[in-house]
């Protein structure tokens, strides 16, 4: 299961999996979006299924879960994947916006994450693999409620590994540097930041979504087996100058 799938890192990541060999539930609010990209990984002899759904809406979980396992039998693996950023300075920040993105970014992982939890310990295997963020070890301006979010999701991550790890489920995340999205629209429509951003890097440039592939594919195999509680940069050496 991957939520967020609509597009961006989500969608890259289905594709990925579907291209590895997984059976892949693309979870996110735009049904239409869902279908064009499950009708791709179908297309390429992929297996596939969409299943639109409001995340915010936790209560709704065990019946996502439920509509989720009719198509796959169980979900071995979660792509906690959905965020938000609304990018405001801290005097513009609501009650809302805070709790809006606490609740996407922060919340519905760890929920998502609790209504699949039996059915992975059932058979003794299993895969969580949050997004993390360059503001999980970093502030950046006009990002507290993310950065707060992300902090968290990297918190997060170890407290699922101590609680779940003993179970045969590998809890991790990936935190991306700076790749093209919807959520980073704004700082990709600036080519003056955009090139300040990849000068930061080690490699000297930006991400691209595909640099995302082999990290999301080897968390989810067996080859992981033994990493849990890590949170993996994916930044091209940003975080390392």
């Amino acid at each position: 299961m991957v939520t967020g799938a609509t597009s961006g890192i989500g969608k890259a990541q289905a594709v990925a999996l579907a291209k590895a060999g997984a059976t892949v539930v693309l979870v996110g609010r735009r049904e239409q979006a869902l279908n064009e990209t499950a009708a791709t990984i179908l297309a390429s002899g992929a297996s596939a299924f969409a299943l639109a759904a409001d995340l915010t809406q936790r209560e709704q979980f065990s019946e996502l879960t439920k509509s989720a396992c009719e198509f796959t039998g169980s979900i071995d693996i979660l792509f906690n994947t959905a965020g938000v950023n609304f990018r405001q300075s801290p005097d513009d920040i609501t009650i809302k916006s805070w709790d809006n993105t606490l609740n996407l970014n922060l919340s519905v992982p760890f929920f998502l994450a609790q209504s699949l939890i039996p059915g992975m310990a059932k058979k003794g295997w299993g895969k969580i693999i949050n997004i993390a963020s360059l503001q999980t070890s970093r502030a950046f301006a006009n990002g507290m409620a993310y950065g707060a979010s992300k902090g968290g999701v990297g918190q997060l991550t170890r407290a699922m590994a101590e609680a779940w790890s003993s179970q045969g489920i590998s809890c991790n995340a990936i935190a991306p540097g700076f790749f093209p999205t919807e959520l980073t629209a704004p700082v990709f429509e600036q080519s003056d930041l955009t090139d300040k951003l990849a000068a930061q890097t080690a490699i000297g440039r930006n991400g691209e979504l595909a640099d995302l592939d082999g990290i999301s594919v080897f968390l989810a195999s067996h080859a992981s087996d033994y990493i849990t509680g890590q949170v993996i940069y994916i930044d091209g050496g940003f975080t390392a100058k």
